[in-house]
């Protein structure tokens, strides 16, 4: 994280400690969104773990949930943890013919890059086969910066990665999702961290295992 920068400060106090917060509820509300999908999870949740909704998760069985990173690296496409990530240049830097002088702020918005339809076509569709190995190697390097990018990237991030990995698959193995409201009335609204424009309603259903 950049030294100095008034934004960056700010997503390092309790907006830093809520940005997990709105990250889960984003992966759990999609989740439940599209059945589908959430079919898809089951079926590998069952084949990686088995039939034991309560037996301990090792990292072994978290390495091999491929789908689920397909699914919560979709979720953070759509909806990044960090709606803006700022920096100062350490040099005049030239972009499309306009100069950006050393010692500017610039802001990042994940939430628009990730919408850039020459990198992800139909931007606005979930769909975590963008992110299967054949998929993603297209992807280009930086065109993805959920959790920032380069020597300034979040700090956390494995940590997040995992627990949110480690809750989402908690949580699947032992119940069905259903999210009540669709995404057009469930609208994002930029903050430090995104943020949904009402309270996300989803029923649970225990698994019948």
């Amino acid at each position: 994280m950049s030294v100095g920068c008034p934004l960056e400060a700010a997503n390092r106090g309790p907006s830093a400690r809520t940005g997990r917060g709105q990250t889960r509820s984003g992966h759990i509300y999609l989740g439940g969104l599209y059945p589908e999908v959430q079919e898809k999870i089951h079926q590998e949740l069952d084949r990686v773990l088995g039939a034991d909704s309560k037996g301990p998760l090792s990292i072994s069985d978290l390495n091999g949930l491929k789908f689920l990173d397909y699914v919560l690296k979709e979720s953070n496409r759509l909806y990044p943890p960090a709606a803006a990530i700022a920096r100062k240049t350490s040099e005049d830097i030239s972009i499309c013919g306009y100069t950006i002088p050393k010692r500017a702020q610039v802001i990042v918005a994940p939430f628009l890059v990730h919408r850039d339809e020459d990198v992800f076509p139909d931007p606005e569709k979930f769909d975590p086969n963008r992110f299967l190995p054949e998929n993603s190697a297209r992807i280009p390097e930086c065109a993805y910066i959920a959790f920032a990018a380069g020597p300034r990237d979040c700090i956390v991030r494995v940590f997040a990665e995992m627990e949110v990995k480690i809750l989402v698959c908690h949580i699947l193995r032992n119940f069905s999702l259903h999210s009540l409201d669709s995404r057009d009335r469930v609208l994002p609204i930029i903050k430090i961290n995104l943020q949904s424009s009402q309270p996300t309603r989803i029923k649970f259903r225990r698994r019948q295992q």
